[in-house]
């Protein structure tokens, strides 16, 4: 996979984890669930990026 693909990838990865982060705080207005979130997309992110 060449460069300009793996960054597509995080870019493509990035916009759920702040929208999402942002609602999942709105929803608990804690930081905790928004950190398992940010971890959970940003394993996502690298499974894709290791293949």
């Amino acid at each position: 996979m060449d460069m300009s693909r793996k960054l597509a990838i995080m870019v493509f990865c990035m916009v759920p984890a702040i929208i999402g982060g942002g609602i999942i705080y709105g929803f608990f207005h804690n930081y905790t669930p928004v950190v398992i979130w940010e971890i959970l997309v940003a394993v996502f992110a690298l499974g894709f990026l290791s293949k």
